[in-house]
Parts: C-alpha cells; sequence; structure tokens
C-alpha cells in the first residue's frame, strides 16, 4: 500500500529485445485493451487515465521507455493519502496484459502499426517524457512555490501561510507542538462553549487557524492545497475566500451548537466547506466531464472517509458536517452567477446575501443557546472561596480558647460546607452535562463527610475527650480518598 503526498507505485521492465517503436505499439495496443484514455502519446511512451468508472479509483499512469527499459509510473487522482495497492495492481494488470498481447503480434505487425501512428507522436525535441529530472534545487523552489501567491492561485497560499504562521508563534510561546494543552488551545482562540458564549465570539473565527499539534496542521493543510488548486481558479479569490471563512464560522457554530466541553479548533470544518462547495461544482456543467468523472470518486471518498472517521473519540464531526453543509450551500448558491461572470452586481449581491444569511444564522445560534456550562463554571468558584474559608479551623494556633475554638468549627467550618452543598444542589436546575453532574455528586459527598469530620472534632472538643479521635481518623482516610477520586477525574 503506498501511502504519501499523491500515493504512486513505480516499476521497471526490460523491452526483452523489441525495439522502442516495437514496445511503444504494445504499450498503446496495451492502454487501448484496458480502456485507457491517452491524453499524450511520443516517441518514448505516454501519459494515460485508468478508465475504472465514475465511482471507483482511478489514476495517472505514465511509461517511459528509454535506455531498453520501460518505466511505468501509476499515480492516485484527487490527492487521497493512500490507495490501499491500487497503484501496484494497475501495473500489475498493466504488464500482465501486455505480455499477453505481446504473443499476438509479429514484429510485421508491430512496424505496420507503428507507421499508422507515428505521425500522432509528439517529435522528440518537443517530447515532455525526455525532459530531465529536476534537481534538488528545482525540487526546493517547486515546494516554496505552493506558498507563493500567483494568479488563479492565491487565497490558498495565504491562507496556507496564515495556519502555518499561527502554528509557528504558539510553538515560540512555549506551546506543545505535537499536542498542545488545553489551556494553551483556549487561551490562543480555540471554540470552547463555556468561554466563547460567555461574550467571545470572535472565538468563531479564530479557531480555525488553531490547530491541535503539528501533524493535525499537515493533515490540514495538505487537504486545503489540493481543494485550493482544483476550486479557487474556479471560484476566483473573492469567492473562495467567502466560501473558507463563512464555512469555518458555520462549522464553529454547528460545533458550539452540539458540543459542551469540546474544545474545537483547526480548519478542518472551513476545507469540508470547500470540499463540499466543488462536490455541488462537479454536479453541474461547470466542471469538464472528464475532469468530473476523474475527480468526484476521490473526493466522495475523502469526506466520506473523514465523517466516518470522526465517529470515534476526539473528532470533531459536528464541526465537519457544519462546514460541509454550509460549503455545499454557498456552492450551490454561486452556480448562478458563476454561469454570468460578466455580471458584477449579480455577483456581488449573491456574496452580500450569503454573507448577511450566514451571519444572520450564527448570531441566531449564538445569541439563543443557552451557557448552563459558563454559569457554572463562575460559580463553582465560589465553592474553592468558601472551602477555604471553612479550612480556616484548621489553621487556629493550639493555644486558642475552647470557646473560639467551636465557634469556628461551628459558625465557620460546617457553616460554610453547608453553604457549598446548598451551591452544589443550586446547580441541579442547569442544564449540565454528565460529567459535570457526577463531579458535583462526588464534591457534595466530600462536602458531607467534611461536616461529619467536623461534627465529631467539635464535641470531642467540647467535652474534652480523645473517645473520638478513631473515627475522625476514619473520616480523614474517606476525605482524602474522596480527594484522589475528584482529581483522578477530574479534565482539566
Amino acid at each position: 500500500m503506498a501511502i504519501g503526498f499523491t500515493p504512486k507505485h513505480i516499476a521497471e521492465y526490460p523491452l526483452e529485445g523489441l525495439s522502442t517503436e516495437e514496445f511503444l505499439i504494445l504499450v498503446l495496443e496495451t492502454a487501448k485493451e484496458m480502456n485507457w484514455e491517452v491524453s499524450y502519446q511520443s516517441h518514448s511512451g505516454l501519459i494515460a487515465r485508468t478508465a475504472n468508472g465514475l465511482f471507483s479509483w482511478n489514476g495517472i499512469v505514465t511509461i517511459k521507455i528509454h535506455d531498453d527499459v520501460a518505466t511505468i509510473h501509476s499515480e492516485s487522482l484527487g490527492g487521497a493519502l493512500a490507495d490501499w495497492g491500487k497503484n501496484k495492481r494497475t501495473v500489475t494488470r498493466f504488464h500482465r496484459r501486455m505480455e499477453e498481447l505481446k504473443g499476438t503480434f509479429s514484429k510485421e505487425d508491430l512496424h505496420e502499426k507503428y507507421q499508422e501512428v507515428q505521425d500522432q507522436l509528439v517529435p522528440p525535441d518537443q517530447d515532455v517524457l525526455m525532459l530531465p529530472p529536476a534537481t534538488i534545487a528545482e525540487k526546493f523552489d517547486h515546494f516554496l512555490s505552493l506558498f507563493k501567491p500567483k494568479e488563479s492561485y492565491y487565497i490558498t497560499p495565504v491562507l496556507l501561510n496564515l495556519n502555518i504562521l499561527v502554528f509557528l508563534a504558539m510553538v515560540a510561546s512555549g506551546v506543545n507542538f505535537l499536542m498542545p494543552g488545553k489551556e494553551s488551545l483556549v487561551l490562543w482562540g480555540a471554540n470552547f462553549r463555556p468561554v466563547t458564549l460567555d461574550g467571545q465570539w470572535w472565538r468563531l473565527v479564530t479557531s480555525y487557524f488553531v490547530h491541535i499539534g503539528i501533524l493535525h496542521l499537515l493533515m490540514n493543510m495538505y487537504a486545503l492545497f489540493i481543494i485550493g488548486v482544483l476550486l479557487e481558479p474556479k471560484l476566483g479569490k473573492l469567492r473562495f475566500s467567502v466560501v473558507y471563512l463563512l464555512s469555518g464560522v458555520s462549522a464553529s457554530a454547528a460545533s458550539l451548537w452540539w458540543n459542551d466541553l469540546t474544545i474545537s479548533a483547526g480548519a478542518s470544518g472551513a476545507i469540508f466547506g470547500m470540499y463540499g462547495a466543488f462536490l455541488v461544482m462537479l454536479t453541474s456543467n461547470l466542471i469538464e466531464p472528464a475532469t468530473r468523472k476523474a475527480l468526484l470518486p476521490s473526493i466522495l471518498v475523502f469526506v466520506g472517509y473523514n465523517l466516518i472517521s470522526g465517529l470515534q473519540g476526539g473528532i470533531d464531526n459536528a464541526a465537519h458536517l457544519g462546514g460541509l453543509v454550509a460549503g455545499a450551500g454557498i456552492g450551490w448558491a454561486f452556480l448562478p452567477s458563476l454561469k454570468q461572470p460578466e455580471d458584477v452586481s449579480f455577483n456581488i449581491g449573491t456574496i452580500s446575501i450569503l454573507c448577511i444569511f450566514v451571519l444572520a444564522s450564527t448570531y441566531a445560534v449564538y445569541t439563543r443557546l443557552p451557557n448552563d456550562v459558563g454559569t457554572y463554571d463562575r460559580q463553582i468558584k465560589k465553592f474553592v472561596s468558601m472551602e477555604a474559608m471553612a479550612l480556616e479551623a484548621y489553621h487556629m494556633p493550639p493555644y486558642t480558647p475552647k470557646d473560639v475554638r467551636l465557634t469556628e468549627i461551628k459558625d465557620r467550618g460546617i457553616y460554610y460546607w453547608k453553604e457549598n452543598i446548598a451551591l452544589l444542589d443550586g446547580f441541579e436546575e442547569l442544564d449540565l452535562p454528565l460529567q459535570i453532574r457526577t463531579r458535583n455528586q462526588q464534591l457534595k459527598e466530600y462536602c458531607e463527610i467534611r461536616i461529619k469530620s467536623y461534627e465529631l472534632q467539635y464535641k470531642a472538643i467540647e467535652e474534652e475527650t480523645d473517645r473520638y479521635q478513631p473515627q475522625i481518623l476514619e473520616y480523614d482516610k474517606q476525605i482524602n480518598a474522596k480527594i484522589e477520586e475528584l482529581r483522578a477525574n477530574h479534565t482539566p
């Protein structure tokens, strides 16, 4: 199985006594037998596209004949990261079929067929297959060109650079580049419902420029590059920017609506939106039939695979679906204006209506969503303060008079533990996730044990006896066990 940035498989086969011309005819005949679409043929080989059906895997095959050796290079179409062995099987099937055909042609037959196609072949002085391989410096220059804005490829590199720069700034500030902490992600603008709904609406935008580690960034930037190359030339700078930004906002709003405690970050929602827009365009006549046939299967596989993999924990599939649906809707709305590119007013009007609709919808979601978790987060801070005041009863000097100690335990210690229980009971009115409700129950049990311990200490001091000491020590063990339980179940 080949995995990488455009999976491929390369194999070499000797000509086995055949001339370049004879082998070329065998290659062309085999491609014809396999129903490949030959887009380029020269004296040194061919370039063809496999024909495995609209909803099947397809690839580009390049065959180059040089120095009595034929090099067959099969490469996946559509930007897939893995081919599951399909490129290798394509090369193997081609070679096997060619060997079968070889016995059906005499040298005279091959020579005759060569004469028939000779005039259709690209001459050697114009043959791209004969160009020398790129040097390391040229390959590096080509790689850098991916990040340089140019005509029909302007917004994509800007977005790539912006996402990368934000990540570099995060790492430079001390954020872990492999697995950033949750607090770091929130600090840098991730989407987290309790915080976002607490007046920090700008996280709906900043969250899709923040990434959860280098691998997350690389995967998203690769997907962004692939769809950018395909979509930006079709939409143009302005429409392409609108799809990215509005899909991203829609993805953030969907995540906000669905998730209570998930920290959402990454450009995948916006990228899904661009794939959604492109899928809509692939169903129209704006894309050439041959291109639609080549790209539609791989785009569908990419979207389907990522949605299915998003069903596992830790992946914000709500953002993916929200971005995909929004992008598809925006792409559909753009179809009429794409057919009338010269009508500037119509194009600007379409964009304006889309912006108003998406932003108004997002505002409606933002203002109508309850923020019970945010309310809880603010109120629970009182628990910490009252706990600290209740524990002050432990810090009285040894020479403290008896009546003062009793007053501190009863009117300060026990009082504030009961106040904390009342606070926790008040949270029953809030719609809180199970994780928080479970923790509240544990905190309540912790307070109740504290109260029992304080009551025994009060009696021991009041009666001036040590006979309650074993029970007090037992409560101390229960308290420590409950504290460990709370720490183990706490997600910072």
